[in-house]
């Protein structure tokens, strides 16, 4: 079968397809450290954070120089390949919108103003306001945020140590979309206590939300985490590949075929990763993923209603 958002034998909707048909070409993420903190991190939710939080997602930063600095050494990385490539600056470590509207639209600018193709905001919901709105509609360029989900489940967010609820990511991810601004929402497969059923369940409430873009992530167990410790103690158990693929072909199914799948699996630093480690072979992944939904005629939307 020919899936309608491929020009491949990808049977989900791709983000290099989105690219290709959104600006004409591949885009490139440079990741930044703008210096922001997180509410459960700093004490104002938690001072733990996530059990699985390791830096906030930024160990592919540079982090402690400017935004332009950094925009500019990840320039050279990605051209150094390629030289014609467009770049899109991704505001990662941390929570990106955890800051006064000042700090936000002179950190946001720079990016605008070293000549970005697209800029990408990773956040939480409960860090999202009309103040905030307002300096990201402000903008000149194409913006998306990304939230942090990882489950509709209130009970795993307790265990997780989330810091909010299903509802106030509902109330944050509204504001945005009533706003007309791009959201991509993030997930975890393979958080404590949860199962294939439930990881479905996920899938299935956001699949009505209609997202822009989905990003889904393993959990990994990384050095130093509280994750770690439970897994040391047997109070976690991580996904099989196998278990993976199978989830996550059957979580493509319930999703609209038009919400771009900007991630289908994650990287967990390699120098802390602890477990599942058969997650560091990537392309096995993504290519058991691929077979499987050959196997069973299975592609993105099918079961989507």
């Amino acid at each position: 079968m020919k899936f309608i958002y491929s020009d491949d034998n990808k049977r989900y909707h791709t983000l290099n397809y989105h690219n290709k048909h959104t600006y004409g070409g591949r885009i490139y993420k440079a990741v930044i450290d703008a210096g922001f903190t997180c509410p459960n991190l700093d004490g104002t939710k938690s001072k733990g954070g996530c059990i699985f939080c390791d830096g906030g997602s930024g160990y592919f930063t540079t982090g402690s120089i400017s935004v332009t600095e950094q925009l500019r050494k990840e320039k050279e990385r990605i051209t150094a390949k390629n030289p014609d490539a467009a770049i899109s600056a991704y505001f990662q470590a941390h929570t990106n919108t955890y800051a006064s509207p000042d700090v936000l639209r002179r950190i946001y600018g720079e990016a605008v103003a070293f000549g970005v193709k697209s800029i990408a905001i990773a956040t939480r919901a409960d860090c999202i306001n009309e103040e905030i709105i307002s300096v990201i509609k402000e903008l000149s360029v194409p913006v998306t945020v990304e939230l942090g989900l990882q489950s509709v489940h209130d009970s795993t967010a307790e265990i997780i140590n989330r810091g909010h609820i299903f509802t106030e990511f509902l109330a944050g991810y509204n504001m945005l979309k009533n706003a007309g601004i791009r959201v991509c929402v993030h997930i975890i497969n393979g958080l404590p206590c949860e199962t294939a059923e439930m990881m479905l369940k996920t899938v299935e409430s956001l699949g009505k939300l209609r997202p822009d873009g989905v990003k889904i992530h393993l959990l990994h167990v990384i050095r130093g985490t509280k994750l770690h410790e439970m897994y040391e103690k047997g109070e976690y158990t991580p996904l099989t590949k196998e278990e993976y693929i199978d989830i996550t072909v059957r979580q493509l199914e319930l999703l609209p075929p038009e919400t771009v799948i900007e991630r289908i699996t994650g990287d967990g630093d390699k120098t802390k990763l602890i477990a599942p480690l058969w997650s560091m072979d990537k392309i096995s992944v993504l290519g058991g993923i691929d077979k499987a939904q050959a196997e069973r005629d299975s592609f993105q939307g099918k079961l989507y209603k």
